[in-house]
């Protein structure tokens, strides 16, 4: 099989993804921007062939170098970057190249929050009252509708980064006369916790593996408030959760790829729909799945592609909790103290690539133990303010 990986070098801890094609026999054909000798040493070796681009945002370039690899490889039979920000170029490609995959048809319902709730609504899910509005008697009329708080958000988004509560009419008011110049969706405020459904599919959308992940506060909070996250991975997931992820991915076709569906849990113990991602979850969350089920999961996408499916079931024997720091966030324990006191915990730790930071910090640390007190104890105390 000739895969073609776009940004193998980023998110820096997805070139394993290249390193398990290239050990299962695939001819690996990396694509990006970065010079050769920059990438991860694992990185280059495993790459069977690296085209340089100026600039990956420049098509035309995208388009000779698939040309070139055509030419050379012959037929191209995937195409992935396992990134939202990539989404829309990867679908183009495919059509362009005739590649199996999402395609730009697909892009609307997969990254138009608008689009997704109708979906979620076929799918048979609750959803938040929502409507883009593109003026602000548009506005004002949708607040009187559902009342304060609502949430801005651009339709098309990746996280929380221009994300906005709004409380009165004031708020408002600024928001409409200083939000950026692109399509908002504004929502009713569900008063719930975030939490996910994660997994990956088969060519014949399968869930061969899941996962859940639920949040110390939302991603919207942490942004706008700029302090810090930590999140952790049940062992347990919900049977109500897993029936409407499921349903979800069957409504929106996820075809052999990973998915991150996000919803709220209310205080009443129902769920609403909240917003679909054709990737795995952000950051070191990828990572976590290994550390929860001492398996590899990147060689399991990689054994989807090659066999059809997984070569093992996860079977969550920890829970493992991602705790983000920022520098500029004065704690009461150092690093070494960390290590120190948590350091049977910690199963990993890494600083975070500057994109990231907003959202879960600068410093990552992911801890596991078979039992979640002891972790949030952890959790807590490493985010602990001096």
């Amino acid at each position: 099989m000739n895969v073609v990986f776009l940004s193998p070098h980023f998110p820096p801890n997805f070139w394993p993804f290249c390193v398990r094609l290239r050990e299962a026999g695939h001819t690996v054909l990396g694509l990006a921007d970065a010079e050769f000798d920059q990438l991860h040493p694992e990185l280059r070796y495993a790459l069977t062939e690296y085209y340089k681009v100026s600039d990956l945002h420049n098509y035309q370039e995208l388009v000779r170098a698939l040309g070139y690899f055509t030419h050379k490889y012959g037929k191209l039979d995937r195409l992935e970057s396992m990134s939202e920000y990539w989404l829309e170029t990867e679908a183009m490609l495919r059509q362009d190249f005739n590649i199996f995959g999402l395609r730009p048809e697909d892009m609307s319902h997969i990254k138009r929050k608008s689009v997704m709730k109708q979906y979620f609504q076929l799918a048979g899910l609750r959803v938040a009252r929502g409507k883009v509005c593109r003026t602000a008697v548009e506005a004002q009329d949708f607040v009187e509708e559902v009342g304060y708080p609502v949430v801005a958000k651009p339709d098309i988004g990746v996280g929380a980064a221009k994300t906005y509560k709004i409380n009165n009419d004031a708020e408002l008011m600024d928001y409409i006369a200083t939000k950026p110049p692109v399509e908002y969706i504004l929502e009713e405020f569900v008063p719930g916790r975030v939490i996910t459904y994660d997994g990956l599919t088969d060519l014949q959308g399968r869930v061969v593996f899941d996962s859940s992940l639920e949040y110390s506060r939302g991603v919207m909070d942490v942004v706008n408030e700029d302090t810090d996250i930590y999140y952790y991975m049940v062992r347990e997931i919900a049977e109500d959760l897993r029936e409407a992820g499921r349903k979800v991915a069957k409504t929106f076709n996820v075809l052999e790829r990973f998915f991150h569906f996000e919803f709220f849990r209310l205080e009443d113990g129902s769920l609403v729909a909240l917003e679909v991602n054709m990737r795995p979850p952000g950051g070191l969350s990828i990572d976590m799945f290994n550390y929860a089920n001492d398996m590899d999961i990147f060689k399991e996408w990689v054994n989807v592609l090659t066999h059809g499916t997984v070569g093992e079931q996860a079977r969550h024997p920890y829970f493992c909790t991602y705790v983000g720091r920022k520098d500029h966030i004065h704690y009461k324990r150092s690093h070494q103290q960390v290590m120190l006191e948590f350091g049977p915990l910690v199963a990993h730790h890494e600083p975070i690539s500057g994109i990231f930071a907003g959202a879960i910090g600068n410093y990552g640390y992911i801890l596991r133990h078979p039992e979640l007190s002891p972790m949030l104890r952890a959790a807590q105390a490493i985010q602990e303010r001096a």
